[in-house]
């Protein structure tokens, strides 16, 4: 039996990647989603995919650092769906440099959308969270909702050339914790799932020294990918022996998601193939 029958999820950054697999495993369990990316295009793929499957979902494109996005993604899930039961707050990307060499763009991009965007989503949802939870109270009813902000290992242990996205990823933590004593009394969970090693199109091996993929960030070509040899070293240091897969990082937020996780609140959970 589907356990997300009823429920709606927004799910940020889910055009492309780990985001849509997320999108993809929540709607295959029954959710409806909003599905978001900067793009339209992608955006209205998975929303094809999820539907021609089935089930249900909406777009909601745009940058989630728009200032009235938070308000704008929580509202479309309201008017669509007239429900709002997990938010997974996903969408990012990483912008490396030694800090020496770190531009404040740099840092105030990446804080941006790691950090102050999921904050203004869990604002916008905070009103009809808590009027919600009132009046399933007031009815005698225990419905938990739940949210997942996406971390890293980076933002755990740290990591040397991402001053940035390791202390973006420690906020987003430190974040969940705090919202997990703030909304336990809403029956809210609020958890991170900190990812190691997952095999995307930002972390794709490149050959040769200097070679790299770019990606388009509001007119700002991002570096990406990894070099093949530090791929291979990385991945040996990996118990399990290799990077994970979009799919088994959705998995692991879908555990989030369950009403098998209503008594897990507060949680960073490493998803690293059994490297911390």
């Amino acid at each position: 039996m589907s356990k997300l029958v009823g429920k709606v999820a927004i799910v940020s950054g889910s055009g492309r990647g780990i985001g849509r697999e997320i999108a993809l495993k929540l709607a295959g369990e029954g959710a409806a989603v909003v599905v978001n990316d900067l793009d339209a295009e992608p955006a209205q793929s998975v929303v094809a995919e999820i539907v021609a499957a089935g089930g249900k979902a909406v777009t909601c494109t745009g940058s989630v650092t728009e200032a009235d996005f938070g308000t704008r993604f929580v509202g479309t899930a309201l008017k669509e769906f007239g429900r709002l039961d997990i938010i997974v707050n996903n969408a990012g990307y990483t912008w490396d440099n030694v800090i020496q060499k770190m531009s404040d763009e740099q840092w105030n991009a990446i804080m941006d959308v790691h950090v102050s965007a999921p904050f203004r989503i869990l604002r916008a949802a905070a009103d009809y969270f808590r009027e919600s939870a009132k009046s399933e109270a007031d009815a005698g009813q225990e419905v938990f909702r739940k949210v997942v902000n996406i971390s890293s290992v980076s933002g755990v242990m740290g990591n040397a050339g991402q001053a940035n996205y390791s202390a973006a990823k420690a906020a987003i933590n430190g974040l969940t914790k705090a919202l997990a004593k703030e909304w336990g009394r809403y029956k809210v969970n609020v958890n991170s799932v900190a990812f190691g090693l997952i095999k995307t199109r930002l972390t794709e091996a490149v050959a040769g020294e200097g070679n790299s993929s770019t990606i388009d960030i509001a007119g700002q070509e991002i570096k990406v990918g990894v070099n093949a040899q530090l791929m291979k070293n990385i991945e040996a240091m990996i118990p399990i022996g290799r990077g994970g897969t979009p799919e088994e990082a959705a998995g692991a937020v879908y555990l989030m998601c369950i009403p098998e996780s209503n008594y897990v609140t507060g949680q960073v959970l490493v998803v690293g193939g059994g490297r911390p």
